[in-house]
C-alpha cells in the first residue's frame, strides 16, 4: 500500500467534514461546443437552438438509431444516452466508467487491456462506433473528445451490419462550431494520485470555417499493487460551410495509451478469492499494454432540395497494439497457478458510407426514405507468444499465495501468427411511413462479408464469404405527440470466426453465421419537454451456436440461448434544478439448447437478474449543487460454467459542485462512498476484478 493513502474510515470522516465545510461545483455550461452547428430537432419534432443553459441529462436526437432525422421518442428501440452534462457531473474520463451507469450492461474485465461489455447478455469487443462508423479494435476508449455516449439495445444489423447482437455503443464526437469562440481547461486528481488534464479550444475563423482542438493527458493509479499508466490524446476538428446547402466535417484523433495489464484475481470455492484485493497476480516488468490509435474521418452533408439530402462519411483508422501478461489460474487457497503470453495486433480499417434521405408526402401520407451503401476493409496482422516456465518445459507454474506474488523466470515461444483481409459491402433501404396516429418502419440490409486469412504457423489459408439479409420492422402508435407505443422486430448475424476476425481454421470457414432475433415492445412518454420516461420488454434469441454431437463428435449449429427481460428509464428534469438519469433492467438469460457454451438450463454468464443505475444532480442555488449515484447488480456467474458467483453489490457515489465565478467551477466526486467490497467484472472464473474502494477526486474547470 502506498504511503500517501489514508485509511478508508479516516478518509471518509475527512471527506464528509469537507463536504460540510466546502461546497464544490460543476462547470457552468455556456454552450456545448460539440453540438451540431445547425439547428437540432427535439423529441417532439420541433427545431431548437442551443442556448447558454445546461442541457441536463435528456437527449432528443434519434438519428443514430435510424440514420434519418428522427426524434428519439419515435425510435422503436430502447436507447440510453449519457449526455455531456452527465459525463462532466460524474467526472468520468473513460468509456468503461460511463457505461457502468447504463442498466442492461455488465462489464467484462477485457483481460485488463480493452473495453468489453455484455449488452442484454451478449458479449462483445467489437460493437463500438464513433459517429456511427465502426471502431472495432480492442482498446480502452477515452471521452475527452466525446459529446455524448449512446447505447442502442437489441439486434439491429440494418444500421450497424454484422454483430451488434445485443446492441451497439456509439460515441458522438465533439465538432467545431461557428456560434462562438470557446476556451476551456480542466484538471482533477484523486486520492490514489491519478491525474487528468484536458483542454478544449473552439475558434470560428469567419462565417464559413471553424476549428477546434481537444487534448488530454492522464495518469492512472488505483488500489491495486503495481498498477499505473498514462494516456495522451489529441483531436483537431474542422467544420466548413462549403455553400448554403453543403457542410464538411473533418476530424483526426491520435490516442496513445500505456498501462499495466491487470488480470485481476482467481476464485476459491465458487467465489472471488478474498484477502487479496490489492495483490497483483502478474509480473510488474512484463504485464504492460500499449496502444497507438490514429483515426481520421470526414463527413460531407448536402441538401439536394427541400425534402432530400445526402451525406457521405469516410474513416481511416490505424491501431498498433501490444500487451503482455502473466495470468492467474486456479488456486487452492495456498498456492496459485500462473501462465502467460504476449500479443501484438496491427490493424488498418477503411470505411466508406453514403446515405440518401428523403422526406416527402404522397396522398397525405408522410414518408422518410433511407437508401444507403457501406464499404469496409480491414487488414490485421496478429501474433501471440506463449510464456514457458521451467527452462521452457512448462506452460504454467504454481507459486505460493502471498501479498506479493513471486513470478518465476520464463521465456517466450511463438504460438500463433496470422494475417487477415476482410472486406464487406452493404446496401440497405428503410422506409418510415407516417399515417398520423400510426407510424410504420420497415427495412432490409444486404451484407457481403468476405474474409481471407493465413495462419503463419500452420500455413493454413482460410476463406469464407457470407451473404446475409437482415430485416427490421416496427409499428409505432402515437395517440399524442409526446407519447409513443411501439413494437419491433430486428435481426443481426455474426460469422463463426468471432468478432475480431484475425484467423480462420477449417471449421470456422465452413459454418453458417450465428443469428440474433430481437422482439421488443415499449413506451416512450414525455410528460413535459424536459423529461422522458421509457419502458421496454424484449426477447433476444441467439441461434446457430456451435454444439458437438455426442455420438459422432461432429460440430453442429443447433445450440441456442435466450435473454428475456424488461427495462424502465427516466431522464431529464422533473422539476427545475433537478437532473436525473435513472434506469432499471430485469434480465433472464439462459442456454436453451446444448452448445459448446454449456448445456441447456445453465444461466448465461455475467447476466445479473436485476440491475439499477441512477445518477442525479440537484442545484441548491445558482452556485451550489449536490450529486449522487447508485449502481446495483444482483449476483451473476463469472462464466457459463456457472461454477463461480460474483456476489450482488450496491455502490453509492456522491458529488458536490460549486460555481466560484462565471468562468471557474470546482467539484468533488466520490466513488464508492461507503467503501463497499465488490467484484463487478470478470474474464472467466479466475480473472476477477475487484471494485475500486472509497476514492475521491477534486477537479477544477475554466471556460471562457
Amino acid at each position: 500500500m502506498r504511503e500517501f493513502r489514508l485509511s478508508a474510515a479516516t478518509f471518509r470522516f475527512a471527506l464528509l467534514a469537507g463536504f460540510a465545510a466546502l461546497p464544490v461545483a460543476a462547470l457552468p455550461v455556456t454552450a456545448h461546443a460539440g453540438d451540431d452547428p445547425g439547428p437540432q430537432r427535439d423529441y417532439l419534432g420541433a427545431d431548437i437552438v442551443v442556448t447558454g443553459e445546461r442541457e441536463s441529462y435528456i437527449a432528443s436526437d434519434g438519428s443514430t438509431a435510424m440514420r434519418t432525422p428522427t426524434p428519439l421518442i419515435d425510435v422503436p428501440q430502447a436507447v440510453t444516452v449519457i449526455t455531456a452534462d452527465q459525463l462532466e457531473d460524474q467526472s468520468v474520463t473513460q468509456l468503461g466508467d460511463a457505461l457502468r451507469f447504463v442498466p442492461g450492461i455488465s462489464m467484462e474485465t477485457g483481460e485488463g487491456q480493452r473495453d468489453e461489455v455484455f449488452i442484454r447478455g451478449q458479449e462483445t469487443t467489437a460493437d463500438f462506433y464513433l459517429d456511427g462508423l465502426r471502431d472495432d479494435a480492442q482498446y480502452f476508449r477515452p471521452l475527452y473528445n466525446i459529446e455524448r455516449v449512446e447505447v442502442l439495445k437489441g439486434a439491429n444489423a440494418l444500421i450497424f451490419g454484422r454483430g451488434a447482437g445485443g446492441g451497439a455503443i456509439n460515441r458522438v464526437g465533439k465538432v467545431a462550431i461557428f456560434a462562438m469562440p470557446l476556451i476551456g481547461a480542466s484538471a482533477q486528481v484523486d486520492t490514489f494520485g491519478a491525474l487528468a488534464f484536458t483542454g478544449d479550444v473552439n475558434l470560428p475563423a469567419g462565417e464559413s470555417l471553424a476549428l477546434r482542438l481537444n487534448g488530454t493527458y492522464e495518469t492512472f493509479d488505483n488500489h491495486r499493487d503495481f498498477y499505473d499508466g498514462r494516456f495522451f490524446g489529441l483531436t483537431p476538428t474542422l467544420t466548413a460551410q462549403l455553400g448554403p446547402d453543403t457542410r464538411l466535417y473533418a476530424t483526426y484523433t491520435y490516442d496513445d495509451d500505456r498501462r499495466v495489464t491487470d488480470r485481476g484475481l482467481p476464485s476459491l470455492n465458487g467465489r472471488p478469492l478474498t484477502g487479496y484485493d490489492e495483490t497483483f497476480f502478474g509480473d510488474a516488468d512484463f504485464n504492460d499494454a500499449t496502444v497507438q490509435a490514429h483515426i481520421a474521418r470526414t463527413r460531407i452533408e448536402h441538401r439536394l432540395s427541400e425534402g432530400w439530402s445526402a451525406n457521405a462519411s469516410f474513416q481511416f483508422a490505424d491501431y498498433d497494439k501490444y500487451y503482455g501478461n502473466v495470468v492467474p489460474g486456479s488456486t487452492n487457497g495456498t498456492t496459485v497457478t500462473l501462465s502467460g503470453y504476449d500479443s501484438t495486433t496491427d490493424r488498418q480499417n477503411l470505411i466508406g458510407q453514403a446515405n440518401l434521405v428523403g422526406e416527402f408526402e404522397t396522398g397525405g401520407i408522410g414518408h422518410t426514405l433511407l437508401v444507403g451503401v457501406e464499404f469496409t476493409s480491414a487488414d490485421t496482422d496478429a501474433t501471440r507468444n506463449q510464456a514457458r516456465f521451467n527452462n521452457g518445459a512448462s506452460t504454467s507454474f504454481t507459486v505460493p499465495l502471498a501479498d506479493t506474488i513471486a513470478v518465476p523466470a520464463f521465456t517466450l515461444v511463438p504460438q500463433r501468427a496470422s494475417t487477415s483481409d476482410l472486406t464487406t459491402f452493404s446496401a440497405y433501404v428503410q422506409e418510415q411511413v407516417d399515417l398520423g396516429i400510426v407510424q410504420l418502419v420497415a427495412g432490409l440490409r444486404f451484407d457481403r462479408f468476405d474474409l481471407e486469412s493465413t495462419d503463419l504457423v500452420t500455413g493454413f489459408d482460410g476463406a469464407r464469404v457470407d451473404e446475409e439479409i437482415s430485416p427490421r420492422f416496427g409499428v409505432i402508435l402515437k395517440p399524442q405527440d409526446n407519447l409513443s407505443l411501439y413494437a419491433s422486430y430486428s435481426e443481426s448475424f455474426l460469422p463463426q470466426s468471432g468478432d475480431q476476425f484475425t484467423t480462420l481454421d477449417a471449421l470456422g470457414q465452413s459454418l453458417d453465421p450465428e443469428q440474433f432475433e430481437n422482439l421488443e415492445a415499449g413506451i416512450k412518454w414525455a410528460p413535459h419537454p424536459q423529461l422522458l420516461v421509457t419502458g421496454a420488454a424484449f426477447r433476444l434469441t441467439r441461434s446457430n451456436t456451435t454444439s458437438i454431437d455426442a455420438a459422432t463428435g461432429l460440430t453442429l449449429l443447433d445450440g441456442e440461448s435466450r435473454v428475456e427481460g424488461f427495462e424502465l428509464g427516466l431522464a431529464g428534469e422533473p422539476v427545475d434544478g433537478l437532473s436525473l438519469n435513472l434506469g432499471y433492467t430485469y434480465l433472464d438469460g439462459e442456454i436453451t439448447e446444448d452448445s459448446t457454451a454449456g448445456p441447456a438450463g445453465r444461466t448465461l454468464q455475467q447476466v445479473p437478474e436485476h440491475s439499477v443505475a441512477a445518477w442525479a444532480r440537484y442545484d441548491l442555488t445558482d452556485r451550489i449543487g449536490l450529486g449522487g449515484g447508485v449502481i446495483h447488480q444482483s449476483r451473476q456467474f463469472a462464466s457459463n460454467s456457472n461454477a463461480v458467483v460474483l456476489p450482488a453489490y450496491t455502490r453509492v457515489d456522491a458529488a458536490v459542485y460549486f460555481e466560484a465565478t462565471e468562468t471557474l467551477s470546482l467539484q468533488v466526486n466520490v466513488e464508492n462512498l461507503f467503501d463497499e467490497i465488490y467484484y463487478a467484472s470478470a474474464h472467466g472464473d479466475n480473472n476477477i476484478q475487484p471494485g475500486t474502494p472509497l476514492n475521491a477526486s477534486v477537479g477544477a474547470r475554466l471556460r471562457f
